[in-house]
């Protein structure tokens, strides 16, 4: 807006018309009294000020808005005919005047001038919200990094209080804080500790795990200074992220020797125990196949009761003794699978056979549904038929109440797959994720089994290096199913 100052109406009249023709906001003022309120309550662009004016001339107005911040920058034209000299023309710019036109005003000449200084006006407001925007910025970059400042030393302190190793990398890859646990292995902050030989480059390895963005977790042995003995440690380095960047990543050793030399012990205890039961009971199973045959003809006496028994619990606990071997071969990674080409319909109806010929107390209903297979699978005969066999007799053991399962099967170009279903009281929501682990048994429901909780884990562990897929689904009350895949290989 533009504010005329004249005390002779006509003078105003004919300059606002013009200034509103061109399409400027026009305000006026009658005196000096009068333009000096305008201008404290309103914001103008520009005042056309009228020099002789009664009471107060316009050099006397102009002097008391420069005086304040608010109105010290607005830009006036000085219109007088009172005087042409130019040291009254000099007074004019002394006061705060931006020009002078002198009486009788050339109108294309001042709306020359109106128009300039209205356009540096309008770019002087754009640079001042730039320069608020750009206040507010730097304002608000400052608050960020004060946050962050705060937080990092909050987590420094964290780190520093933990009884492991701990430590800070940047996202290119350089220590920037270690506790003070680290200097037990490494001299220097900018080292990380030495490692076994055999064990991976823990900086080439974390470098990697940076590049892509995921989270380091892997074991290393390394060693206090001036020892010779090495540590097994449980290395983490997982990426800390603000507004969806990774700002830092956090790192720790944790000591896990102990535990591990007890999993060492534990492991060459079921590997020894494994193969000594081994013997006696393929002993013990022979003698307990003559003395049946013995009594063949006696099939209605106690002792020929007595020795089935017998035989029954031999065959659990020959299944016990070789799921000990399995998990003993898996831990020092000697699982041996013998990948041949066989037929996987063949083997299923083996399985169904078997079961069949196991639960002579009880009627089952097996169904196969779905597509025949009809194409060999390169894997291990044997030990497919050790996981169907496995889903089988979970199928059995968790539909007490119900005699009917299904076995279905289904291909595509890439694979096979195969799916146990029973409809027994299913598996708990909260059991289902660690079902595969080992030593894992359900207890939470209202049926409770003998075993130690290794079935499932090897049979994830076969179908692993069989570089297939496994898991089961399974809803309260209505049953459970577990599947396999297998991935189809060309026959040569």
């Amino acid at each position: 807006m533009i504010l005329i100052v004249d005390d002779k109406p006509e003078n105003i009249y004919s300059l606002q018309q013009l200034l509103e023709s061109r399409g400027f906001s026009v305000d006026t003022a009658f005196s000096g009294d009068e333009a000096l309120r305008k201008t404290f309550k309103n914001r103008y662009a520009l005042i056309i000020l009228d020099v002789k004016m009664p009471d107060m001339d316009g050099f006397e107005v102009a002097d008391h808005l420069a005086k304040y911040s608010k109105t010290k920058d607005i830009p006036i034209i000085f219109l007088s005919a009172a005087n042409r000299d130019k040291r009254f023309i000099e007074q004019g710019y002394k006061s705060g005047g931006i020009d002078y036109v002198t009486k009788p005003v050339d109108m294309d000449i001042l709306l020359l001038k109106v128009k300039n200084f209205y356009r540096l006006y309008e770019q002087t407001l754009v640079l001042n919200a730039v320069q608020e925007d750009l206040k507010a910025e730097i304002e608000r970059r400052k608050k960020a990094q004060y946050s962050l400042v705060a937080k990092a030393n909050h987590l420094r302190l964290i780190l520093e209080a933990l009884p492991q190793i701990a430590f800070t990398v940047t996202p290119d890859g350089r220590i920037d804080f270690v506790n003070r646990n680290w200097f037990t292995f490494s001299r220097t902050q900018n080292d990380f500790p030495e490692c076994h030989p055999n064990d991976p480059a823990i900086l080439v390895t974390l470098r990697s795990h940076i590049q892509k963005g995921t989270a380091l977790e892997m074991e290393v042995r390394i060693k206090p200074l001036d020892t010779q003995l090495y540590r097994y440690h449980l290395l983490r380095i997982v990426p800390i992220e603000e507004d969806q960047f990774i700002t830092h990543w956090v790192g720790t050793f944790t000591d896990i020797d102990d535990q591990k030399q007890l999993s060492q012990k534990k492991d060459e205890f079921l590997s020894i125990a494994s193969h000594e039961l081994k013997t006696p009971l393929t002993s013990m199973r022979g003698y307990v196949q003559l003395l049946n045959r013995s009594l063949k003809d006696e099939p209605h006496s106690k002792a020929y009761k007595y020795m089935n028994r017998v035989e029954g619990q031999l065959n659990k606990l020959s299944t016990l003794v070789a799921d000990l071997l399995d998990i003993s071969k898996i831990d020092n990674g000697k699982l041996y699978v013998d990948h041949q080409f066989f037929d996987l319909d063949a083997v299923i109806d083996t399985v169904v056979d078997t079961m069949h010929q196991t639960q002579e107390k009880r009627i089952l209903n097996i169904e196969r549904t779905g597509e025949k297979l009809e194409i060999p699978i390169f894997g291990d005969e044997m030990r497919i038929e050790q996981v169907l066999i496995n889903f089988m007799s979970n199928a059995i053991k968790y539909g007490p109440d119900s005699d009917h399962i299904i076995i279905h099967t289904e291909k595509d170009d890439k694979e096979v797959k195969v799916s146990v279903q029973d409809f027994g009281i299913g598996v708990p929501p909260q059991n289902q994720a660690p079902i595969f682990d080992k030593f894992y048994r359900v207890e939470e429901t209202s049926v409770r089994f003998q075993g130690l909780g290794l079935g499932l884990y090897i049979c994830a562990e076969i179908i692993r290096q069989h570089e297939g897929q496994y898991g089961m689904t399974s809803k309260a009350g209505e049953g459970t199913t577990f599947y396999f895949t297998l991935p189809l290989r060309v026959v040569h």
